[in-house]
C-alpha cells in the first residue's frame, strides 16, 4: 500500500482531484465536467497501473 500512497504518479493525479472537486461545487454542471471527471479516473487508473507494472518489474528483476 505504501508505493501506492508515496508514489509521485498516484500524488498528481489525487491532488489533481482537488481541483476537479472544487470545479464540481462552483462551476457550471455540462457535459464539460463529466468529461473532466472521466478523465481524472483515467488518468488515476493510469497512475495505479503504473506503479503496479514497476513493482512486478522490481520483483521479476531480483
Amino acid at each position: 500500500m505504501r508505493k501506492y500512497l508515496f508514489s509521485g504518479a498516484v500524488i498528481g493525479a489525487a491532488l489533481s482531484g482537488i481541483g476537479i472537486v472544487r470545479a464540481t461545487i462552483s462551476g457550471p454542471r455540462d457535459w464539460r465536467l463529466l468529461l473532466t471527471w472521466v478523465a481524472w479516473a483515467a488518468s488515476l487508473a493510469i497512475a495505479i497501473g503504473t506503479v503496479s507494472e514497476e513493482t512486478k518489474q522490481g520483483e521479476l528483476g531480483e
